[in-house]
């Protein structure tokens, strides 16, 4: 999860959340540019974090009490291990995908090294069941992981104030995109979107207790807690 704590309380965003969010930004991609299998790839992006549900795992807050922001995580090998069978038994084209994602996340974790490995050997048997090329799903997977930048730099309130520029990820052509704040809207340069302007939608939910004595008390709040939509919208210029 995604947690920030303000005045009114902690601002907690899920994973599956920014997961949906990432899925929305995909399925604006240009046209023109969008890669074979591409309604698997959409789901794909939206379903990279699905694992990760705040409402059955756990741990969920620190030694001081305080919700866990995913930045604190490590490699866990249960999770991976289901976040690998769903993605199998769905596609071996979403298998390949997750299976980057892994990597590109733990693949500095001694904890993730034999993990990955087995993903790795794997890799060669998956790209002939699902007929693709490895660069194919080299660019795709890039885009996956665009999305999920973007996702992570909105959710995490990280746009820069007064016009600054931060680069969101490189694109499946390489290319390096760059975000700023113009007003309201999220600029995107260049623009890789079909659409010179478009809204995404996430949710927080907000709890005003600070610190919780287990994770189910924090599970508890959090599900009680209510949902606030939020928009964004993301524009040319």
């Amino acid at each position: 999860m995604i947690a920030r704590y303000e005045e009114k309380g902690w601002q907690i965003i899920t994973q599956r959340a920014h997961g949906l969010l990432a899925g929305q930004i995909c399925a604006r991609w240009r046209l023109a540019d969008r890669p074979e299998k591409w309604v698997e790839t959409v789901i794909a992006t939206a379903e990279h974090d699905d694992v990760f549900n705040e409402f059955e795992r756990n741990p969920l807050i620190d030694d001081n009490g305080a919700p866990i922001n995913f930045k604190q995580t490590r490699f866990d090998l249960d999770c991976s291990t289901r976040l690998m069978d769903m993605a199998t038994t769905k596609s071996r084209f979403t298998a390949l995908l997750t299976a980057r994602h892994i990597c590109f996340v733990h693949g500095s974790d001694p904890l993730a090294k034999k993990f990955i490995v087995d993903l790795k050997k794997q890799e060669r048997q998956w790209l002939k069941d699902a007929g693709i090329t490895k660069k194919s799903i080299d660019m795709t997977y890039a885009l996956l992981e665009f999305c999920d930048a973007l996702s992570l730099l909105i959710c995490q309130w990280q746009i820069p104030p007064e016009g600054r520029r931060v680069e969101i990820s490189s694109g499946p052509d390489g290319t390096s995109y760059f975000l700023y704040q113009k007003e309201a809207a999220i600029i995107v340069e260049p623009w890789p979107f079909e659409a010179e302007r478009f809204s995404v939608s996430y949710e927080i939910r907000t709890i005003k207790q600070l610190r919780f004595r287990s994770d189910e008390e924090f599970r508890s709040q959090l599900k009680a807690s209510a949902a606030e939509n939020n928009n964004q919208v993301i524009s040319r210029s």
